[in-house]
């Protein structure tokens, strides 16, 4: 007889994990572990459109902290990750289980001047049928933070009566006259210079990058070139609120102050105006206007306070943007993170082997 003076049974050798566990058991670690990153500290995004050029180039791949702003929780926690939210036309998470917004403690706010990637608020208007974390993303330079005044004089940004500091390589269209000699096309290429069309007889609109401004207006075919500008008053439907009640366009834009938590608004026809689709579309209050009163849930308001902070998105290419300036303020809760980093570029219009960008691998974003 054995004689334990511990009193302790004798250990067990626990059964060796065959391969296929040991391999499955990686693959759900390397699953749960990549899911928390992507989910709640990184992701990776690729430039779609020239929203943003020269500051990023379509190709681009950038990593998107978003432990910056704080990681925001998902809204449809039930999705297979790592996929768009359409695979040839067949979702790839369901809405049975959607969460309300909530977003984790982070290091920093979003400051004016950061570069931020954001669900899509104009999928909003499809009747809330695509969850807001389900959304398209986007990628802007934040021009104004909640409770700010913002103006576009001229093409030129104001925030609370100041000029905003305009983007390095920010870009805008010039109307270029020439004699009637056209510009060397391998120019044209060479300098990543957008010919928009013709707007008189030698008269073209061009979206020229600032570096090379200089060189074109040298040509001896070049006899002036100036700012393409929408004139002040002139009314672009396009432009939000998309209301008659406001000449706004692209280039001369507000007063407009930019809705922060707790703040509140008397309720009329200018203020619905401008702030009926965040009421309505973003906060999910039922409105109806009968006359003059305004029901807000059913009930007569004369008055209403937001729940939300918003933030006021532009591309650093101005004249060739689908920006804030057409669909308004972005809400806090469509804040995916900060881009940080492009870690990869590729240019598909050149040859195999001068397709990368060398010079932007690993370049932080400013």
């Amino acid at each position: 007889m054995n004689w334990n003076p511990f009193n302790r049974k004798p250990k067990v050798a626990r059964p060796k994990k065959s391969k296929t566990r040991e391999w499955l058991d990686a693959i759900v670690f390397a699953v749960v572990a990549a899911t928390v990153i992507r989910g709640l500290l990184f992701s990776a995004y690729a430039i779609p459109s020239g929203s943003m050029e020269g500051t990023q180039l379509v190709g681009d791949y950038l990593f998107v902290s978003k432990i910056s702003y704080g990681p925001r929780i998902a809204n449809t926690p039930l999705a297979i990750p790592f996929t768009e939210p359409k695979i040839y036309g067949i979702k790839t998470y369901t809405d049975l289980l959607q969460l309300p917004y909530r977003r984790l403690p982070g290091f920093t706010q979003i400051k004016k001047g950061d570069i931020v990637v954001f669900n899509k608020p104009e999928e909003a208007d499809l009747q809330h049928s695509i969850p807001v974390d389900e959304r398209t993303t986007l990628i802007k330079r934040c021009q104004a933070t909640p409770g700010d005044r913002l103006t576009i004089a001229d093409g030129q940004v104001f925030i609370n009566g100041k000029a905003a500091a305009n983007a390095p390589k920010q870009q805008t269209s010039y109307l270029v006259e020439t004699n009637g000699i056209e510009i060397n096309p391998q120019v044209i290429t060479d300098d990543d210079i957008e010919v928009r069309g013709q707007v008189q007889p030698n008269v073209f609109e061009m979206i020229i990058p600032t570096e090379h401004l200089a060189e074109i207006k040298s040509f001896s075919n070049v006899k002036k070139v100036t700012p393409f500008i929408q004139p002040a008053g002139e009314r672009d439907s396009l432009v939000f609120p998309r209301s008659p009640l406001f000449k706004w366009n692209e280039d001369n834009f507000g007063p407009l102050v930019l809705p922060s938590r707790g703040y509140t608004i008397p309720l009329n026809d200018t203020t619905m105006a401008l702030y009926r689709r965040a009421i309505e579309l973003y906060e999910n209050n039922q409105v109806q206007i009968n006359g003059k009163d305004i029901f807000l849930n059913g009930k007569k308001a004369v008055a209403y306070t937001f729940k939300m902070n918003y933030y006021w998105m532009m591309g650093d290419n101005r004249h060739n943007s689908w920006d804030s300036r057409f669909w308004g303020y972005v809400p806090e809760d469509h804040v995916v993170g900060k881009a940080i980093l492009t870690f990869f570029s590729t240019d598909s219009t050149k040859s195999f082997f001068s397709k990368i960008r060398w010079n932007r691998i690993l370049r932080p974003i400013d």
